[in-house]
């Protein structure tokens, strides 16, 4: 009975600190499903709506060319992960299983910058970037993104968990060491690489600063960039549920990615890189 009654109340902790967290992204649509009229009126605000519409979306695409800021979202998010998932995948190999002199101290360099404010890393990106001519273009925007700290050194413990005597059994047999990470190492670790790709891939959906420093044209402008043109011409302070119906469809790939690959997130945060 005790055991019951302790389940209950984890269950309704649960359900309550569900009800906590999605109850942004509930009135978030509510709000992006009322009309501009029906918004204003709600002196006290209802959780529910008798005559939703769709005309706030079509708003959100006719206010700025949100479609175009997809696009190029799109792009540099798989871009920039494709490119970072190969750095971060041979240089976490190289100090999981080559040898070479002073690999430790460079591994320590490394994981040193991971102290460094993020502040100043922004500031001497956009110096470079800038000196380089390469402002206003996807090339500036990818470039200091393509690589990092943090997923190198995860993805070398894991690297590390696999056993020493796969490597050698590989190379009795004159097995390349390309080779090896692609046919062995991948493969046992691909839990975890599937975690830092969604990861990254978020972190790309969602850049705000470096976007905003290093783009004032609207071809290169990211989504990021169309929040703040609706709200930079009045749109969104003026019409609350158009602004909401935007926010929507930019939330919407990222909740999608979510949904499909959850299981695959759990199992890369839970699992080391060894299996069985």
């Amino acid at each position: 009975m005790a055991g019951k009654i302790k389940k209950f109340f984890i269950y309704l902790g649960l359900t309550l600190w569900a009800f906590i967290v999605l109850f942004p992204f509930y009135w978030m649509i509510l709000s992006s499903v009322k009309s501009y009229s029906s918004y204003n009126r709600d002196y006290v605000p209802k959780f529910f709506t008798a005559s939703p519409t769709m005309q706030n979306y079509a708003d959100a695409f006719s206010a700025v060319p949100l479609a175009r800021y997809l696009l190029n979202t799109l792009f540099f998010t798989v871009a920039t992960t494709l490119i970072m998932l190969v750095v971060i995948t041979l240089a976490a190999f190289a100090f999981a299983r080559l040898d070479f002199a002073g690999k430790n101290t460079v591994f320590a360099l490394f994981l040193a910058l991971m102290m460094i404010p993020q502040e100043l890393v922004v500031i001497t990106n956009f110096v470079t970037i800038t000196n380089l001519n390469l402002r206003n273009t996807f090339t500036g925007l990818i470039l200091p993104s393509v690589t990092s700290v943090f997923y190198i050194y995860l993805l070398k413990e894991n690297f590390e968990q696999v056993g020493d005597d796969l490597y050698k059994a590989s190379k009795v047999d004159g097995t390349s060491d390309l080779r090896y990470l692609m046919r062995v190492l991948i493969p046992i670790c691909r839990p975890t690489m599937i975690t830092i790709v969604i990861l990254k891939v978020i972190e790309c959906w969602n850049s705000f600063v470096w976007p905003r420093l290093i783009t004032d044209k609207q071809e290169y402008y990211l989504v990021s960039n169309g929040i703040q043109q609706i709200r930079e011409n009045g749109f969104g302070r003026e019409n609350i549920p158009a602004m909401m119906a935007a926010v929507v469809i930019i939330s919407l790939p990222l909740i999608i990615l979510f949904l499909v690959f959850r299981d695959k997130i759990m199992e890369g945060v839970a699992t080391g890189g060894t299996k069985g």
